[in-house]
């Protein structure tokens, strides 16, 4: 597949965004008119750069308000398109995009707008250029791709096709599958864009919310597989307007846009494998031909690998670690030594590891470094992150320690995919030792979630990181009301629930700033008020939860008032639905780091959402409190 992006999806300069593009590893790029415009390069230096980064020139775009006007306005509109044409002469390109009319059209007449058309494609014929005519969504009197097609074959001349552009097709909920009957040679350029699902303008929409694929909600896997049904062969190009994408860093955002596309690739891959089976399993003949059907267009797909089994460990960095080991302790926590060659320690409890890590962490407050998840095949699994443009982490072993399999997540977390066992055990384990002489009894735990703060220049990039190198899931997003605002919370999830990851959108800061907002490790365990009174007893200092909240709590649940009573007295917080029942407390924050310890009940599969606000409530007096 030919990848191609359009240069309004990104920031910067022309030339600089040229450059992403090929650090990136596109085969192409649009050129947007207003970044040639306001460029100092000539078109002749554009098509020498582009040629020399070993980028080809695939679209110049837009052409706008072109037919359906009046014989004067017309006369301009072609006026205007031959010095469009000679220019993409001086750039070296062929194909420019034409947007059904929005501002200027005055006649309603597809007679006359083929007419007007066919006018636009000998021109450009002459000029050896290809318009390929694309319906906008909120074109005034186009706004339909099958409209804009019968168009293009009324008008039946070589060098007038059209653009299929994901966004318009999907935001207006057209049915994808008639993509199939178009002509493949008059589908001169496509373009994709995902988008949240969300009620407003569609322009508004356009202009403001869309995101690369894979980061939205948008059935791009489908339209894609209708398009290489079709027969087409040519690019496939990101055309996405984002206020963030605009404002972050060029290379970043390109290699996230690519990444989105490689994952597309794949997903569009299984969605016509999955058809094709479907078909295939209809029985006659005809049929069974079709679902072995080879299309022009090939599509690559990525080393398979399931999603993971559970979280091996979490890391936490830190230069002065005593309040940390004291925390833990509290909880329960056992201290099982120090690693023999690193100055890194593990506590357990159960299969719940947390590593405190000393390493190069001068003058850092505790903050969490690094996730562990256990996967089926860490070196395929990480080749399959590092094709999808994640970034190696690498650590230093000796020749009998075992070798973590490392790669970044966009927040700069680093992740870890390790060997899971059956019984959840971690070999990795025995390099630690000389922890404690009498261990306590052991309690059953496992790491349940964990709560990452986002960045908000790579909230969207990191839904598709874990989406693409991870196989987790997004859940349906949710807000929680807070004292600096509302929360932005986007929960990924593998299919058992065995692992849980928590996006929330941090405060705005700088990208390259240390971390300051507020995270947290989730450990979950068989008795939480047992728990509970265990660290008491230890001394924990738990989260102190208004008296108020148990009032609303009680006029919600109607609960035993001894129950009520146990949950007051330990600050632990409640939540119900349907499956179950959940119960959590939080500790006080260390650095940017705090613990929840949680139980669930029967099948709740949740997080205590209503809850948030109280503990977002409680943080924020706390911290102006120091």
């Amino acid at each position: 597949m030919r990848t191609g992006i359009a240069t309004v999806c990104l920031s910067g300069t022309l030339k600089e965004k040229m450059q992403a593009c090929a650090i990136a590893g596109f085969d192409g790029i649009e050129i947007f008119e207003q970044d040639l415009v306001t460029s100092p390069l000539s078109p002749e230096d554009i098509r020498k750069m582009a040629a020399d980064l070993g980028l080809g020139l695939d679209l110049y775009q837009p052409f706008r308000d072109f037919d359906g006007v009046t014989p004067d306005l017309l006369k301009a509109n072609l006026k205007r398109a031959e010095a469009k044409f000679k220019l993409m002469a001086r750039l070296g390109m062929d194909t420019i995009l034409v947007c059904s009319n929005v501002a200027t059209a005055t006649i309603d007449d597809d007679q006359l707008r083929a007419e007007q058309l066919a006018q636009l494609a000998a021109l450009a014929g002459d000029h050896g250029v290809k318009v390929a005519y694309e319906a906008l969504a909120w074109g005034k009197h186009v706004n339909d791709y099958e409209h804009a097609y019968r168009l293009v074959e009324a008008v039946d001349h070589p060098n007038l096709g059209t653009c299929l552009d994901s966004f318009h097709i999907l935001s207006r909920d057209w049915d994808t599958a008639p993509i199939e009957d178009i002509n493949a040679d008059k589908i001169f350029f496509v373009q994709v864009a995902d988008a949240p699902k969300l009620s407003m303008d569609v322009l508004s929409w356009s202009r403001h919310y869309r995101v690369f694929p894979g980061e939205g909600q948008f059935e791009l896997a489908k339209f894609m597989g209708h398009v290489v049904r079709a027969g087409y062969t040519g690019p496939v190009s990101l055309e996405v307007f984002n206020d963030v994408f605009r404002q972050s860093d060029v290379e970043r955002t390109a290699v996230d846009a690519m990444r989105s596309l490689i994952w597309l690739e794949e997903q569009s891959a299984k969605w016509l494998a999955g058809t094709s089976a479907e078909t295939a399993a209809a029985g006659t003949s005809e049929q069974k031909a079709a679902g072995r059907r080879r299309y022009p267009m090939e599509l690559a797909t990525l080393p398979k690998v399931n999603e993971p089994a559970g979280f091996n460990f979490a890391e936490v960095k830190a230069d002065d670690t005593a309040q940390l080991e004291k925390l833990l302790g509290q909880l329960g926590f056992e201290f099982e030594g120090r690693h023999r060659t690193k100055d890194v320690q593990l506590w357990t409890m159960g299969q719940a590891r947390v590593i405190i890590n000393e390493q190069a962490a001068l003058h850092t407050e505790p903050a969490i470094a690094a996730l562990g998840f256990d996967v089926d095949s860490p070196v395929i699994a990480s080749a399959r992150a590092q094709q999808l443009k994640a970034p190696v982490v690498s650590r230093k072993v000796q020749a009998d320690e075992e070798v973590f399999q490392g790669i970044s997540a966009p927040d700069s977390t680093e992740i870890f995919l390790c060997q899971g066992s059956p019984d959840g055990t971690a070999a990795w384990t025995q390099e630690f030792g000389e922890g404690l002489e009498h261990p306590r009894a052991a309690q059953t735990a496992v790491i349940d979630h964990v709560n990452l703060a986002q960045p908000w220049q790579h909230f969207d990039e990191a839904v598709l990181f874990y989406t693409s190198a991870l196989a987790l899931e997004p859940q349906p997003f949710a807000e929680v009301p807070s004292p600096s605002g509302l929360v932005r919370s986007q929960v990924m999830q593998a299919s058992n629930g065995a692992v849980r990851l928590v996006l929330n959108l941090a405060p705005v800061q700088q990208a390259s700033a240390p971390k300051t907002y507020q995270e947290h490790i989730a450990f979950a365990v068989d008795d939480l008020v047992a728990t509970a009174r265990s660290a008491r007893e230890r001394g924990l200092e738990f989260l102190q939860i208004p008296a108020n909240y148990y009032e609303d709590l009680d006029a919600r649940f109607d609960l035993e008032p001894g129950f009520l009573a146990t949950l007051k007295e330990l600050n632990l917080l409640y939540d119900r639905d349907a499956n179950g029942e959940f119960l959590h407390f939080y500790t006080a924050t260390v650095g940017s780091v705090f613990f929840e310890m949680v139980e669930r009940r029967g099948n709740y599969d949740g997080y205590g959402a209503p809850n948030a606000p109280v503990r977002h409530a409680v943080q924020y007096d706390s911290l102006h409190r120091a």
